[in-house]
């Protein structure tokens, strides 16, 4: 089945000029979202990877982490953005296409030396993903994959982030997609 064309998309969302691509029309598709989890875990079980946490980022990253983290026997980690997480936390601030935000992590989250898996629907400019990045690493995770549905090639995220194996699934690299249309 070809995934790209579960993909919806939007322009103008979040704001004007940015055209966004919607996971969820994918997810919904019960054939489709079995595909795009099997197609990721088979990347890393080729590997012969073993991953202690998944991290994933609010809130589409969360539907695929913790299938992932299921997947791969791992713990679940959610970055969430300030103030949705009850114990101690520790934040990072990240620029995105069109403003800034942040994540946190609970302190204890990941202990030093743990196997990570970071996991996020789309990698655009990578300003999220830099952020996950820091913050695993910041509690001394180790980084031995990062997975995303989607990579906007066009935007160069992927070389905001070299050195970490990063495997997406779906490559678009043009933002020139008719209104409504599946990519």
């Amino acid at each position: 089945m070809d995934l790209s064309k579960k993909i919806r998309t939007i322009p103008n969302f979040p704001k004007k000029g940015i055209l966004f691509y919607d996971v969820m029309s994918l997810f919904q598709d019960a054939s489709a979202f079995r595909q795009a989890v099997d197609d990721l875990v088979e990347y890393f079980m080729k590997k012969d990877m073993h991953f202690d946490k998944v991290v994933s980022m609010e809130s589409r990253g969360f539907i695929l982490g913790s299938v992932l983290a299921y997947e791969f026997h791992a713990g679940f980690v959610p970055l969430r953005k300030p103030g949705k997480l009850p114990y101690k936390t520790i934040s990072q601030e990240f620029e995105k296409e069109y403003g800034k935000d942040s994540f946190e992590i609970h302190e204890d989250a990941i202990e030093k030396g743990e196997s990570v898996l970071i996991v996020d629907d789309l990698l655009a400019t990578s300003g999220t993903m830099k952020a996950s990045i820091d913050l695993v690493e910041a509690l001394g995770g180790k980084i031995n994959g990062i997975a995303c549905l989607i990579e906007l090639t066009f935007l160069k995220g992927r070389e905001k982030i070299k050195g970490y194996d990063l495997y997406t699934l779906l490559k678009f690299d043009s933002e020139k997609v008719e209104e409504g249309q599946h990519a």
